[in-house]
């Protein structure tokens, strides 16, 4: 029993290391711009409702990632399954740079309809952190 909790412990530390390197050095990037992340933003920004131009349907981030981050959520054009957004239940979650940017690039100008600022990717990142 000790040594599963030694293990369990050991993965988790693992884990919140990854998601601390490449996570906090993107946001030390994004201070360094002169940008001060802000979680609380992160969440509300996730949590926001956008209509897109051309169909006016009604999207925001939970609309393909659900509500509780740390279940899979569903892509709602698609139907393919999106592994759980919580670094604290996907060890995968925010410890590939490319990956970051590839998504953050990719489901703003679906979700919101351009590109996300600096400001915008700096307090979601720090949301997902905490998460």
């Amino acid at each position: 029993m000790r040594r599963v909790m030694v293990f369990s412990a050991a993965i988790f530390f693992a884990a919140n290391v990854a998601v601390a390197g490449v996570a906090d050095e993107m946001i030390s990037e994004f201070q360094q711009q002169g940008i001060q992340a802000n979680g609380a933003a992160g969440k509300s920004f996730w949590d926001t409702t956008f209509v897109d131009k051309k169909t006016g349907q009604k999207r925001s981030c939970a609309s393909c990632h659900g509500d509780d981050l740390s279940q899979a959520g569903k892509h709602i054009k698609t139907g393919k399954v999106i592994e759980a957004m919580a670094p604290s239940v996907n060890a995968e979650r925010l410890t590939q740079r490319k990956k970051i940017n590839k998504w953050f690039k990719r489901n703003c100008k679906w979700t919101v309809g351009r590109e996300c600022t600096a400001q915008e990717k700096a307090d979601i990142l720090v949301f997902l952190k905490t998460l």
